[in-house]
């Protein structure tokens, strides 16, 4: 599969790591990038200033072109990297496409080391897009005769090829969009859709036409079914002769082969961007919620604050509060006395029972009568 990255990081970190070590040391390290491009690195201390670099794709074409050999254009092209600095070993190493020979002492030293070093590291990329160039180039626009020819099949990642076939005056690139996780599937299809709709727009009518169909087109009648067994559906682009002239080929050879790598990418930015939001959201719920419990709070206290003041006002000393209470029972005591009372001496007597009337008090002097004595 090809990156959006020319350069593959690994390989540049470990040149740069040799060319820039103080004390040469042996290296013997073989990896892998997206499971189907491998690297080897040779270098040995009897040797400081030679490095070998060795890669390889596990490619699977079916066709009239075969991509699994590397064109002489290409060769010319990877020797025009840095002259006197690359040397193509015939042949390569067993099991790799390419081995090349890195003269360390001849890269020059400062920033045009790492410029250097870095178009090296740009090998796969190179092989990768310049095989596609040799197929377009190869397919005639103008040549009706190959309508009849079968689809060519890329794989450039097992899990990830695509189709190329000629029509009238278009070359079309079919792709096969499977993802495993469901939440993709929809990321995925609603993207595929929005740029079906931005590529109808007069704006983009120099781009390359873009198509969506849940279902594989005819053109793909005979390939392999486990091939057209999708989930999301079949993205294809028409390219014209317009798009494959002069500088343009480079850019439209580069964009269909990081096509993958670029669904995948907006993918995940898209799926990122949505557990942002939500923990944007989620984090100001929280945030209300948290506001709202502390406005309770304080009004809950300022009413308790105004219960405790105003118990506090009416709050009646407790020599005060016993002094009312006598003047209560005395009242009270002077009222009952205002009516007739029972004389609980006669209270033997059951139906002889005696009442008494207290006299009764005059306020006005004038109404008393004495006698005067000598």
């Amino acid at each position: 599969m090809a990156y959006l990255e020319r350069s593959s990081p690994t390989l540049k970190e470990t040149l740069l790591k040799i060319y820039h070590a103080e004390k040469p040391f042996e290296i013997d390290q073989h990896f892998y990038e997206f499971g189907s491009i491998q690297y080897h690195i040779k270098c040995s201390v009897l040797d400081p200033n030679i490095a070998y670099v060795s890669t390889s794709t596990l490619l699977e074409t079916q066709g009239t072109v075969i991509l699994k050999e590397i064109s002489n254009h290409t060769y010319e092209v990877i020797e025009k990297i840095a002259v006197g600095v690359i040397d193509i070993v015939d042949p390569p190493r067993l099991g790799f496409q390419l081995t090349l020979r890195l003269h360390l002492d001849n890269i020059p030293r400062g920033k045009e080391a790492i410029k250097i070093i870095t178009r090296i590291s740009e090998i796969q990329a190179l092989m990768l897009s310049s095989q596609l160039k040799e197929m377009l180039r190869n397919l005639n626009f103008q040549d009706d005769s190959q309508l009849a020819n079968r689809p060519i099949k890329i794989v450039y990642h097992p899990s990830q090829p695509f189709y190329v076939f000629k029509q009238l005056e278009k070359i079309t690139a079919v792709f096969p969009m499977n993802f495993k996780d469901n939440s993709d599937v929809v990321i995925a299809t609603s993207f595929f859709q929005e740029l079906v709709e931005v590529g109808s727009q007069k704006e983009m009518g120099k781009a390359p036409q873009c198509n969506w169909s849940p279902i594989p087109p005819l053109q793909l009648r005979g390939e392999p079914v486990q091939d057209l067994i999708t989930n999301s559906g079949f993205v294809s682009f028409d390219i014209t002769s317009r798009h494959v002239e002069g500088r343009r080929l480079d850019q439209t050879v580069w964009n269909l082969l990081n096509f993958y790598a670029y669904v995948k990418y907006h993918i995940k930015c898209s799926r990122g961007y949505v557990q942002r939001r939500m923990r944007k959201r989620m984090d100001s719920l929280v945030k209300l919620l948290n506001n709202t419990s502390l406005e309770e709070e304080e009004t809950t206290q300022k009413e308790n604050g105004r219960c405790k003041y105003l118990k506090e006002l009416v709050k009646v000393p407790k020599g005060n509060l016993m002094m009312k209470q006598r003047c209560k029972e005395m009242t009270r005591r002077v009222k009952i006395s205002k009516f007739r009372i029972k004389i609980n001496g006669c209270a033997r007597f059951r139906f002889h029972q005696r009442w008494k009337s207290l006299p009764k008090f005059f306020s006005n002097p004038s109404d008393k009568s004495y006698t005067k004595l000598d």
